[in-house]
C-alpha cells in the first residue's frame, strides 16, 4: 500500500510553469498552445476493489470548518465512494453503475439542514438519479431514495434557484432534463422536467447558481450555455467549439471556480487530456489558457479525463481552493482509476492568472 504523500504547494510551483507537450492517448502531438504543467497534491486510493471504475468527483467542505471536507466519487460499476481528503475512503454506498455525481447544501430535511447529494444511474433496465443525504454533523451520507427515469441519464448536475433545488439530467440523445426536486413527508418530491435539446451526446453539465446559468457539454461538438430559468426561451448559447487546437474531443467534464473576484469555467478535453480555462466575464467567455496534470515525485499525472469538480475558497490542506479529476489509469495500480486533487494556487500561478 503506498503512503500518501501531501505535496507542499510550493514544491508544486517549482514545475508548474513549464509548458508540457500535448499529446493525446495515441501520443499524437495536439497543434494547440502548449498546456501547463501541474502536479497533483492528492490521490484516492480503494484498497477493497481492484477494478474501481471512477468517473466524476464532488468537494465538499464545512464553511464554518474547512478542514471538515470529503469528495463524493463515483464507480460506474459499483456505487458511491465518499474519501477524505487525503485520499482514503470514508464511506462506501454500493448504488450500482453511478455515473455523475453533485450536491447542493442547505437541503432542509424534518427540520434538519441537509447537504442533497445525487447521481445519475444507468443500471440496464433501473435508468434513474439516486439521491442520498450527507449529514454536516456527522458527515455521513444515507441513501434518500431513487428517481426512475424513462429515459438513459448519462451527464448529471444539480442546481438552485429562488430556494428550489433542481436535478439536471443529460443523455447521450442530446437531451438536458432540468426538474425540481424537494423534502416531502415520504421522501422526495419530484417537479416535472423542463426540456432542453442539443444535436449530439451530451454528458457534463455544471450550473452557476449566481448567474442563473447552465453549461452544458456536447462531446463531439463545444460546450454550451442555457439561462436556468424554467420560463426563459429554451434556446443555447455557443460558448466554444471543438477545434482539436484548445479543445479536443470529446468535451467532458465542466466545473466552474470562484477567485479573487474572477469566475473561471474549466473544461475536461478527454481527447489530449488537457485542460482548457475560461474567465466569465457576463455573456462572454474569455480563454485564459490550458493545464495538464503530470507525473510528480509520487503521484502519477492524469489522462482521459472523464468528470472533474471544483470548490472555491478553503477545503482541507487546501487554503484557497482545489480542483478535483478522474484519472483513467493509476500508474501504481494499472487497471485502476481513481481520482486526482489539485492545489488551485497551482493552477492560478501556471497560468498567471
Amino acid at each position: 500500500m503506498r503512503t500518501l504523500i501531501l505535496i507542499p504547494a510550493v514544491a508544486a510551483l517549482l514545475a508548474a510553469c513549464a509548458p508540457v507537450e500535448d499529446r493525446g492517448p495515441q501520443g499524437i502531438l495536439a497543434p494547440g498552445d502548449p498546456a501547463r504543467a501541474v502536479m497533483a497534491a492528492v490521490e484516492t486510493v480503494v484498497t477493497t476493489d481492484p477494478a474501481v471504475d471512477a468517473d466524476d468527483p464532488a468537494l465538499w467542505a464545512d464553511p464554518r470548518d474547512p478542514s471538515r471536507a470529503v469528495m463524493f466519487g463515483t464507480d460506474k460499476s459499483d456505487g458511491l465512494y465518499v474519501h477524505n481528503l487525503d485520499g482514503t475512503v470514508r464511506q462506501f454506498l454500493p448504488s450500482g453503475p453511478v455515473n455523475n455525481v453533485d450536491y447542493r447544501t442547505g437541503f432542509i430535511v424534518a427540520g434538519r439542514e441537509q447537504v442533497l447529494v445525487a447521481a445519475s444511474n444507468d443500471a440496464p433496465g433501473g435508468n434513474g438519479v439516486n439521491l442520498y443525504l450527507f449529514d454536516p454533523a456527522t458527515l455521513t451520507t444515507t441513501d434518500y431514495g431513487f428517481l426512475s427515469t424513462p429515459y438513459e441519464p448519462y451527464g448529471f448536475c444539480m442546481g438552485r434557484r429562488e430556494g428550489a433545488f433542481f436535478l439536471v439530467v443529460t443523455t447521450k440523445a442530446g437531451a438536458v432534463y432540468q426538474m425540481t426536486v424537494a423534502a416531502g413527508p415520504a421522501g422526495p418530491v419530484i417537479g416535472a422536467p423542463r426540456v432542453l435539446t442539443l444535436g449530439s451526446q451530451l454528458e457534463g453539465c455544471v450550473v452557476n447558481d449566481a448567474a442563473d446559468t447552465l453549461y452544458v457539454g456536447e462531446e463531439d461538438v463545444g460546450f454550451w450555455r442555457f439561462d436556468f430559468d424554467p420560463a426563459a426561451p429554451t434556446t443555447a448559447k455557443e460558448i466554444a467549439r471543438v477545434d482539436r487546437i484548445r479543445i479536443k474531443d470529446d468535451v467532458e467534464g465542466l466545473t466552474i471556480i470562484r477567485d479573487r473576484g474572477m469566475e473561471y469555467l474549466i473544461v475536461s478535453s478527454q481527447g489530449d487530456s488537457t485542460y482548457p480555462v475560461y474567465r466569465i466575464e457576463g455573456d462572454d467567455h474569455v480563454y485564459v489558457g490550458r493545464f495538464a496534470i503530470v507525473d510528480g515525485p509520487v503521484i502519477d499525472g492524469v489522462t482521459q479525463t472523464d468528470g472533474l469538480d471544483a470548490f472555491s475558497g478553503p477545503i482541507g490542506p487546501f487554503p484557497e481552493g482545489a480542483l478535483a479529476f478522474h484519472d483513467h489509469e493509476d500508474a501504481a495500480n494499472p487497471g485502476q482509476q481513481n481520482f486526482k486533487m489539485v492545489d488551485w494556487r497551482d493552477v492560478r500561478t501556471a497560468l498567471g492568472l
